[in-house]
Parts: C-alpha cells; structure tokens; sequence
C-alpha cells in the first residue's frame, strides 16, 4: 500500500474514532452515505439511510412493548439480515440481543432463554415449528416468525428513544460449554468498538478499509466470529454480505459476484474450502485479506490456503470473553515457505495488554511457558448472573485467563500450546495436543487429527492420535508413528491411532476433545490418571 493510499484510508478512519455505540454509528454513516449499501441478506437490503431507520423502529418497538434497558431478547436461527437488523435496533434502546447456536437441540436452547430471563424470542426462517415449544417458555412475553420480526422492522412507527451509553451491555453470547452448562459473557457498546480507537494512532495497512470493499458474515451469528463481522462492517461504513450459514459453492459465490474482499473463517472451514473442486476455479482476485482463527491452524494446511487464494492472510487469537481478536499475526508475518512466527498467534492489538501467569498467579520471565492472560477494553462485563464463575476468570485488576497455555518471546509475538484442560501428562511430561497434531498434518493420507490422552497403566496417560483420511486414502497407524517421530520428541509421539470418518466439532468449529475422550475414560471418576 503506497503512502498516498495509507493515509487516505487512515483519514476516513479517523473520522469515526470518538464513536463508541450503535446508535452513534448508524446515526453517522446514514449521515455521510445515506445510498450506500449497508447490509445485504437472502431476506433484507439496506443502505445506511435505510438501516438507520429500520435500526430506530426496532428500537421504538421493543420500548413500546414495556422492554426497558437491560432486558434480554433471543434469537434462534441462521445467519440473517433480520437477525442483525433486530440487534442492532436493541442495541440502540440498550435491549441485550441474544443469540442461539441453531445446531442446538431445543433443550439446549431452552435452557438459554431461561437462564438469560428473556422477555421476547424471535425464529428466523425455517424454524417456525419452535413456536409451539420454544415460544411457550415460562418467561417470554411473545415469540416472533420471521416474518413477523421483518413486519416489525418495517411497520413498526418510529419514536423518540434514549440510547444506551458506551459502557451498557447489548449483547450476550454463550460460550461453548463442553463441560456443564454454557455462561453468558455479557458484552458492551465499548467492547465491541473500544480498541478501534486505540489502533488508529499507527494502524496497520490491513486494518483499513478501501470505499470498494465488502465484509462477507459467514460464520454462526451465536458466536464472536460471526456477529462480529457484521459489527466489524457497520464500524467501517461498508456493507455486510451475509449467508445463513457457512457454504462452500455460497462463499466462491459472494467473492465473484457479491464484492466481498475479506472474511473470517475457521480452519476447519478453511480445508473444507480448500478441498472442494469448485475451490481451483474460483477467482479470488478482489479478496485482499482472509481473517482465520478460533482453533490453532497446522502450518502445511495455512502454506496450502497461502499458495490456493493468493490473498494476505490475518491470524485472529481471542475469545468470547474478550470479545473476539486481542492478538493478530499480520500479513507481512505470513509465507508460503514458511517461517517461525506463523507458528504464534500474532502480538497483542495496540490497547491491549497480555502476560503470561504460573501457576501462582505471578508473570513468568520471557519464553517460559504459563497461563495467557489479557487486559483491554474488550474485556467482558462479566458472566450473566455467576459472580463466582467471574470471580475465578476475571481478577479485580480487570486481567481475564483465557485457559490457553503458551509463552511470549522476547519480540512480543504469543505461541499458544493448548487449551489447558487438553493438556496430556504422560510419565511426568506434559504434553499439548496442538504440537502433537501439527507434528502429524501434512501425512500425505490425513485429511485432519485431533490428539487425546487416554488411560496407561505404565506412564498414567498415553497420547493417542485420531485422524481422519483424505478422500480415496487409507491410514496406516504405524506410518503414522513413524511420520510422527521423524517430527516430534518420543514421548509425544502417538502411541496409537484411531481413524473415524469426520472429528465431532461444536458450531464454532472447535473440536470435542471429550466428546473423542469419554469411550477411553468411561468408568473413571476423571478424565485424567
């Protein structure tokens, strides 16, 4: 990017650095673009001026029907532009949006609405039948088709509101919940647009945003990945391409003919792309940055996307209750040959602070490998009426521990080693799954792994490799051994190997470590020996 481009970009970003709430945004850009296209879905098609108003009804009719500020609303269903139509609008009357990953079974929803107490559930289309028994729970004062939810945006009269204030909660999403039941990480205006702020005083190329460019939504609106790009476009002024639902053919689609120029993805969905045959035909010309993350990516399958789609390539490390990205490994850190940095998460965003904790709570010195911590405006409000679930993931001093394991050298960048619980203690070693499956990916006949430990008589937890075939490919487990040890220290090599058709993975693509685990532990009291 020349320089003359840079700070053109970085003037037009500026302009919008002392917003920090919905109702200021959409306010702004109805101002600045009114025709400009806003959002665009299989259901609705808004430019500014249009979503500004669509936005203001919703809120003028969630107030008029006795909601009030902190009142929670649900959503069940995919991707839409009722859904983002609907958050937005409570967002602006300070009504906390809720939504609810529609792969859940209708207990599961069930409990959410519950435990949220919300006041209103809105279906998106096609789950209409969840009326009868979503729409009857307890709480609700009334359940919504899609179709009356998109009558509601576009009848509703407009009336004078209050907005809510840049550190009052608009949305509330429910982190995974492998173990127990999920918690709702309550989120702020200032959470979801603080740290723009802090990143326009020396941002980098790949934070700014041209007038041609298009944010495709593709990932599950009940998760960080997907709400937050339709957040990411509203921040830009830029239109939001949104698909119900993660769709290979659809996403090729949308960068041919809908003007999308960046996404975010997993890297589950990032090998289902690579892998489809329409993937080598697809022109990916317009698409300037591809944002991955949610789940450590093996670093042949991320030389593999490099070589494919010609695109700069961003690494986003976070979570729910960070509210997405607080560490970004930027393109110029990225190449096809390869190199150490790609195996880290990046270096924490401008405004935001990480350190690395022992196990007594203290900051270990450089390269010594600890519990994450982070600290920014991102940081969460808290967990939805669970003071001590806060408590024991949020300190006084505002630092949240993220459960990831990992270390920081002395560049500053973060290499993540594991999620915590996943670690395998083998004969007094520790061992990370995600070392283990990068050692493993790029066996010419695995298509994916996922590493577990699982009970040994002799060294108390042994690793095991669970891997899944390329298409037209069979796995021999000792190949697989001995690929391993070419690669890895002895003791994380596996000492056998499982092969199953496809790893079982929650909405937001992470795999279910326990859900692989719990055949090999069943009659134990722990998961662990």
């Amino acid at each position: 990017m020349d320089k003359a481009t840079y700070d053109r970009l970085l003037a037009k970003a500026q302009r919008t650095s002392h917003l920090f709430t919905f109702d200021e945004f959409l306010r702004f850009w109805a101002a600045d673009r009114p025709e400009r296209l806003a959002m665009e879905g299989d259901d609705l098609r808004f430019d500014y001026a249009g979503l500004e108003d669509a936005t203001a009804r919703v809120a003028s009719a969630l107030l008029a029907m006795g909601l009030t500020k902190g009142d929670r609303i649900c959503w069940f269903g995919k991707n839409s532009a009722t859904y983002f139509t609907l958050f937005f609008g409570a967002a602006r009357a300070g009504v906390v949006m809720v939504p609810i990953g529609w792969r859940l079974a209708e207990p599961e929803a069930a409990f959410i609405i519950d435990n949220a107490e919300a006041k209103l559930l809105f279906l998106g289309d096609g789950f209409e039948g969840a009326a009868a028994t979503l729409g009857a729970r307890p709480g609700l004062m009334r359940c919504f088709t899609a179709d009356e939810a998109r009558k509601l945006i576009t009848d509703s009269p407009r009336t004078e509101f209050a907005p809510s204030g840049a550190d009052e909660a608009v949305l509330q999403l429910y982190t995974s919940g492998t173990t127990g039941n999920p918690k709702g990480a309550v989120l702020s205006n200032r959470n979801l647009f603080g740290l723009r702020k802090a990143s326009l005083d020396n941002p980098q190329p790949h934070t700014l945003w041209d007038e041609d460019e298009a944010v495709l939504v593709a990932m599950p609106c009940a998760h960080i990945g997907g709400t937050g790009l339709g957040v990411m476009a509203l921040a830009s002024g830029l239109p939001g391409v949104v698909l119900t639902e993660f769709d290979p053919p659809r996403v090729f689609d949308a960068v041919e003919n809908r003007g999308v120029t960046r996404f975010f993805i997993v890297p589950a969905a990032l090998a289902l792309l690579l892998n489809h045959p329409d993937c080598a035909k697809t022109d990916f010309s317009r698409v300037k940055y591809i944002l991955y993350g949610a789940s450590p990516i093996p670093l042949e399958l991320l030389r593999e996307c490099i070589a494919m789609f010609g695109a700069q390539f961003v690494q986003n490390y976070g979570m729910t209750e960070t509210t997405g990205t607080i560490c970004v490994l930027p393109p110029e850190d990225h190449s096809v040959e390869g190199n150490q940095r790609m195996r880290s998460a990046g270096k924490p965003l401008p405004g935001v602070e990480m350190i690395i904790r022992g196990p007594d709570g203290k900051p270990l010195p450089t390269g010594e490998i600890g519990e994450i911590c982070t600290r920014s405006s991102n940081n969460m409000l808290g967990y939805w009426k669970l003071p001590e679930a806060t408590a024991s993931t949020m300190d006084p001093d505002g630092w949240i521990a993220t459960g990831d394991v990992g270390y920081m050298d002395e560049d500053g960048y973060v290499y993540m080693y594991d999620r915590a619980k996943d670690m395998i203690i083998t004969g007094g070693e520790n061992v990370y799954p995600a070392e283990v499956e990068s050692g493993i990916y790029g066996h010419p006949d695995v298509l994916e792994v996922a590493v577990i430990g699982v009970p040994d008589e002799k060294w108390g937890e042994a690793v095991k490799a669970v891997c899944v075939p390329k298409p037209g490919h069979s796995i021999d487990a000792d190949s697989i051994i001995s690929w391993a040890r070419e690669r890895l220290a002895g003791f994380k090599v596996p000492k056998s190997v499982d092969v199953i058709e496809a790893l079982p993975r929650n909405p937001s693509g992470k795999i279910l470590r326990r859900s692989l685990r719990e055949p090999y532990w069943a009659g134990r009291e722990r998961q662990i020996n």
